[in-house]
């Protein structure tokens, strides 16, 4: 993982669920928390030292997530201890971008999940993908690191292709 920043958040009691463990809808919520964090994180550039890449969006845009995908390795008790999500940028489109992430201890030692959330970049007034600028597209090069490698189960040929015509 190359750029990636490390964020810590506490386990809540009400994070966990009648398994005793942290309930698989909230490692979504710690996704976006994790999100949230790092596009106000200050670039501290030399052509914008204190900008983030909030700043850079401005009030006319906005983000939407397209795609969220978790792989859960580890479940995660309730501990006093937080847990830290570890995320960075790995591709960087026309008008989207995307982010990967782990969640794991603070050494990173045990990973928990391993995750890839899509972005687009939208405006506020037409509803419509927007092109990233140049100075947003640098900003987020500023993460940039490798992708998320996922396990996978093999592809199925005759349901990818039932899928594709619209029969699944």
């Amino acid at each position: 993982m190359a750029q990636a920043i490390q964020i810590s958040l506490q386990v809540r009691f009400g994070d966990i669920d009648a398994y005793n463990h942290v309930n698989n809808v909230v490692y979504l919520q710690y996704l976006e928390d994790a999100r949230i964090r790092l596009i106000h994180t200050p670039l501290g550039t030399p052509e914008s030292p204190g900008t983030s890449f909030n700043d850079l969006i401005g009030d006319g845009l906005f983000t939407l997530v397209s795609r969220n995908e978790i792989e859960y390795l580890a479940p995660i008790a309730f501990r006093t201890e937080p847990v830290f999500v570890n995320i960075w940028v790995t591709h960087v489109g026309g008008s989207s971008f995307d982010f990967g992430y782990t969640i794991t201890d603070a050494d990173t030692s045990v990973v928990f999940a391993q995750a890839a959330t899509s972005m687009v970049l939208v405006s506020r007034t037409t509803g419509r993908p927007v092109r990233l600028t140049e100075a947003q597209r640098n900003a987020l090069q500023t993460w940039r690191g490798g992708p998320v490698v996922f396990r996978r189960r093999p592809v199925d040929p005759a349901a990818a292709t039932l899928a594709t015509q619209g029969a699944l």
